[in-house]
């Protein structure tokens, strides 16, 4: 199924970078970005987990340096017959976490500096119980790649942006469409987040389910998800709206007009249906 959503959201991504090109410049323009495309699936695929732990600015620890956190990831993903991910810190005071990468083999969990500060150990379990619950899913690569295209999108029409600004008398002696410009300067970064929520929310529902049975109990998890939410004020200056989905809770929350578009189901819903779970703990 997930195989199925990555070849759906690579082509998606694909048309939505070749009308862009064909409003620049026309079949040849279309023919350009259906390359750049074609480089940029590629890229997304074999790099993706790296550029995750990049944009978020996330650093590795070692097991010397977070032996809790070692000790916690190493548990869960013995009970979910995983391999041991790469572990990461990420520098903000916002209590929040992500699961990265291409396969289970070259995952990548991260959790910031906050969560480790302000979360009991039994609610980080529940939260880290989430983010193996997504390796274990298949859910990080598509959620990664995502991360990766929506961001090049989002700049592709940002390079439109100043392209217009500062080249738009020569093309309008060109006789070239600013109107269809304009449009897709706003349109390609709003497409790249709506196929962003439609891969993002019903993952969020089963994490939660697969992460509360990794543990044997919702409890702890519907604790943690309560305590988020009590911090989602808080600013996490190495979040971008490109990589919002990969996290447990949505680094922008708060922020009136991004909670329109929202890649996360509301958090009540998804404690309501924690506490309602009669579950038996995964082997």
């Amino acid at each position: 199924m997930n195989a199925a959503k990555t070849w759906t959201l690579m082509a998606a991504l694909t048309v939505i970078l070749v009308l862009i090109g064909h409003f620049i410049g026309g079949s040849r323009g279309m023919l350009i970005f259906l390359l750049i495309s074609i480089a940029m699936n590629a890229f997304a695929y074999w790099t993706s987990g790296t550029m995750a732990i990049r944009l978020t600015q996330s650093y590795p620890v070692t097991e010397a340096e977070a032996p809790e956190l070692y000790q916690i990831i190493r548990r869960l993903a013995r009970r979910a017959n995983l391999p041991m991910p790469e572990i990461y810190v990420t520098p903000s005071e916002q209590p929040n976490a992500f699961a990265t990468g291409r396969n289970p083999q070259n995952a990548k969990v991260a959790v910031t500096e906050g969560i480790l500060r302000l979360m009991p150990s039994d609610e980080l379990e529940g939260v880290l119980a989430h983010e193996m619950a997504h390796v274990k899913n298949r859910d990080i690569l598509i959620s990664s790649m995502a991360a990766v295209m929506a961001g090049a999108i989002t700049s592709i029409a940002n390079i439109l942006q100043w392209t217009m600004i500062f080249g738009g008398e020569e093309r309008d002696r060109e006789g070239g469409n600013v109107a269809a410009e304009i449009a897709m300067m706003i349109l390609a970064p709003l497409a790249a987040t709506v196929i962003q929520l439609a891969i993002s929310r019903a993952r969020e529902y089963r994490a939660d389910a697969t992460g509360a049975r990794l543990m044997g109990d919702p409890r702890p998890l519907a604790n943690a998800l309560e305590r988020l939410e009590q911090y989602h004020g808080r600013p996490m200056y190495q979040a971008r709206p490109a990589t919002a989905h990969m996290f447990i809770m949505n680094p922008l929350h708060g922020q009136s007009l991004l909670n329109l578009f929202s890649t996360h189901p509301p958090m009540e819903e998804r404690v309501r249906r924690l506490r309602n779970m009669n579950i038996h703990r995964m082997n």
